[in-house]
């Protein structure tokens, strides 16, 4: 079963090396940090603002191949916790058809976050990294 989640905070620290996202559950109390690297973090935040560079960035750059594509984002689902690092799936249609990408969930939040993509974690994910 998957779970509605939200970016609820984004901490970016100039003296550490990783960041933080925390998600928290839509419809409850549950949440989920996950540590990030600096570029990610960065991108989030900026992404999130709606700042835009005078080229694209790697995740504009997959929105657009997206885009260019005639596909969408349908959402992101953070489906695994192997070894203390999280996998997540970007679920893309297009025409009809349902294409799963394996993704950190760091660079496909990254991407989603600018067109308000969903975010799910599945049960078993929260669960295992909330205990």
């Amino acid at each position: 079963m998957e779970v509605r989640m939200d970016l609820a905070q984004i901490r970016i620290s100039d003296t550490h090396e990783n960041q933080l996202i925390v998600l928290r559950e839509r419809d409850g109390e549950r949440v989920l940090p996950i540590v990030i690297g600096t570029n990610e973090a960065q991108s989030i935040d900026r992404r999130l603002k709606g700042h835009q560079q005078a080229r694209p960035m790697t995740h504009d750059l997959l929105a657009n191949v997206i885009d260019t594509l005639s596909a969408e984002l349908e959402k992101i689902v953070i489906n695994d916790l192997k070894h203390h690092t999280f996998y997540a799936k970007l679920v893309i249609r297009q025409n009809g058809r349902v294409v799963e990408v394996d993704s950190r969930p760091s660079d496909a939040i990254a991407l989603g976050v600018a067109g308000e993509v969903p975010i799910y974690v599945e049960e078993h994910v929260l669960r295992a990294a909330t205990n």
